[in-house]
């Protein structure tokens, strides 16, 4: 596997070596010795997938406080758009965001640590999401910051009347919602 930093701290780009014959292929998608040699300690408590048709847009979704959960995101059907988010007060990079192309072609992963807003949009027919989270899902807890935020100004490459939104996404708070004592980290 390839781990490559980016250029938000935290951020982990993981790119599988995958073997193919004209069977097919088989790639580690995760081993543990390598992710914690550059990645570090994650105790992952819980694996969750998702299945989403083209034009849907799941975020930027987080929890905060002491519920606030890395993920280590893959997609082993299609291919959507991954985008998080730099909620970390303190951080030189708060508020900037990385978009990264995932699918199950290439395998990529992206790996992002607590304190970070999360959302994706289904580039293709389907999308079969992936992630593992190092703590459990507690809807008191979870908070969304707007897919449309004018000041991130995300390209989610799908135009606005083709997205499929729930109403919890279309309720999202802004940017400037985002003070230390709401976010809770």
């Amino acid at each position: 596997m390839e781990f490559i930093e980016q250029e938000i701290k935290g951020l982990w780009v993981i790119e599988p070596k995958r073997f193919g014959d004209k069977r097919g292929y088989f790639s580690e998608v995760f081993k543990l010795a390598e992710f914690e040699a550059h990645v570090g300690h994650v105790d992952f408590v819980q694996d969750n997938e998702s299945f989403s048709s083209k034009g849907v847009l799941r975020g930027l979704h987080f929890q905060r406080g002491e519920w606030s959960q890395a993920k280590l995101v893959r997609v082993s059907q299609g291919t959507v758009l991954d985008v998080v988010v730099d909620l970390r007060h303190g951080s030189p990079t708060w508020g900037k965001y990385l978009a990264v192309e995932l699918s199950a072609d290439t395998g990529r992963q992206l790996f992002i640590p607590r304190g970070f807003a999360h959302g994706f949009a289904v580039l293709s027919d389907v999308a079969q999401f992936q992630y593992k989270v190092d703590n459990l899902y507690a809807p008191q807890s979870e908070a969304t910051l707007r897919f449309d935020e004018p000041a991130l100004g995300i390209d989610w490459r799908i135009g606005r009347e083709d997205m499929l939104l729930s109403e919890k996404d279309l309720k999202g708070l802004s940017l400037k919602d985002m003070t230390p004592e709401f976010l809770g980290f």
